[in-house]
């Protein structure tokens, strides 16, 4: 019964797993629309807390943002549920894209989703105008979101770069003379029990993986798959613009070594094309970029057949996430203690800021590239992208309307035109 009253909260968690395009960035643009201005679960400046508390952590930061808010909401249960609903959509695609690849030609299906990028990019651009509104009310936090921006532009591809925007600001901040609230929600108590349970998971992946190994076991590639997903969701900052690299080199470049070779060591690999069709691919699909993990697991396991591919990305893409939803949990009642005091409440004012200007930053550095794309580009391109960007921009921050008719419309949009051979 407890769980019944949240049905509304898991359908928009479901609703916004099938329409989360365009990686964190655009993430919490959307949930912005959908859980602060329809849902008010959240105040906007809880969200760009949560978002800004996450993009310090390693893991995947929008998964960790959105269990944040379920945590908040219903405790435990349902945060563990609202996980397992916003990674479902995204895993279970790239797993059947994985059992499918060598035998079906998917460039016609691509061709339907080149509109995505700029429909993603207008996703940012109206959730940084809606946030600019609330969390820019001084000087200083003009100065820190220009600031933010910047950097952004210049570091988008460097994993540190927003962490190190993120406690910048805090300190820039912290100079002012803003009180401290004498109210407000008790923080939650510290449950050791995640930090136990991330470590424990931690060692005894890494303990079976290497017996497996050495033993020869049967299913030694599915305790492989399970530590090496595991170790990846426990180190990756940056989220999935780090995490892909990581896996190509586990994936592809290590097996082709001369120290693997030598060692005759029957270790996990994957095909360069196949992986770098995935890595591609799961940046136009909803849902975390962190779900490559299903589609590498299902490959590493290819010649197990279908029943092995399955079982390879169960595995991987509980592996990748575990440890997301574990440190998050644990960190966050730590965070929510220390921000009681002067030297953390004080940085939340230029935290906020910085998260808007990271957004500012992310959507101009998405427009450079498809500028720099339009020397091979008609000129009905153009029109057509810049069509869909301020559209998006324009339908969601004026009419409200509901992100996955713009998405739905999006693709069909871009369906029709791939049909048509002189634009695209």
């Amino acid at each position: 019964m407890h769980l019944l009253r949240h049905i509304p909260f898991l359908k928009a968690v479901f609703q916004h797993s099938l329409t989360a395009f365009g990686g964190p960035q655009v993430h919490i643009g959307l949930l912005q629309h959908r859980f602060v201005e329809k849902r008010k679960d959240i105040t906007s400046e809880e969200l760009m807390e949560y978002n800004a508390f996450c993009q310090l952590l390693p893991g995947a930061s929008s998964t960790q943002t959105i269990v944040l808010i379920a945590f908040k909401r219903g405790g435990l249960s349902l945060a563990l549920i609202t996980l397992l609903l916003w990674i479902l959509p995204a895993t279970s695609f790239m797993a059947s894209l994985a059992i499918a690849y060598t035998h079906f030609d998917l460039e016609p299906v691509l061709k339907t989703l080149h509109l995505l990028q700029p429909m993603v990019i207008g996703f940012i651009a109206s959730a940084t105008y809606l946030l600019y509104k609330k969390a820019i009310k001084n000087t200083i936090t003009l100065f820190v979101f220009g600031f933010a921006c910047i950097l952004t532009v210049v570091g988008f591809k460097t994993p540190w770069t927003i962490p190190v925007v993120i406690v910048l600001a805090g300190i820039v901040t912290n100079f002012s003379s803003k009180r401290i609230p004498n109210q407000g929600a008790a923080p939650k108590q510290i449950k050791w029990v995640h930090l136990h349970l991330f470590i424990l998971f931690f060692l005894t992946a890494g303990f079976l993986s290497e017996q497996a190994t050495r033993q020869n076991w049967e299913h030694r590639k599915v305790y492989n798959l399970f530590e090496n997903n595991y170790r990846f969701g426990s180190f990756v900052f940056g989220g999935g613009d780090v995490l892909i690299p990581m896996m190509y080199e586990q994936y592809v470049t290590r097996p082709s070594t001369e120290q693997v070779k030598e060692s005759k060591r029957d270790v996990l690999k994957i095909n360069s094309a196949a992986f770098l069709t995935g890595s591609g691919i799961v940046r136009a699909i909803p849902g975390p970029i962190f779900s490559i993990a299903s589609f590498t697991g299902a490959l590493a396991l290819e010649e197990k057949g279908v029943g092995g591919q399955i079982i390879g990305a169960v595995v991987a893409s509980i592996g990748v996430f575990l440890p997301s939803f574990l440190i998050v949990l644990f960190f966050f009642p730590i965070w929510q203690k220390l921000k009681k005091y002067a030297l953390f409440y004080r940085s939340l004012e230029g935290i906020y800021a910085a998260v808007v200007g990271i957004m500012l930053g992310a959507t101009l550095f998405l427009l450079k590239d498809i500028v720099f794309d339009l020397g091979i580009m008609t000129g009905m391109n153009i029109g057509v992208y810049l069509f869909v960007f301020c559209t998006t921009a324009i339908v969601l921050v004026r009419y409200k309307v509901a992100p996955q008719w713009v998405v739905l419309g999006t693709i069909l949009l871009g369906a029709l035109l791939s049909i048509w051979p002189t634009i695209f």
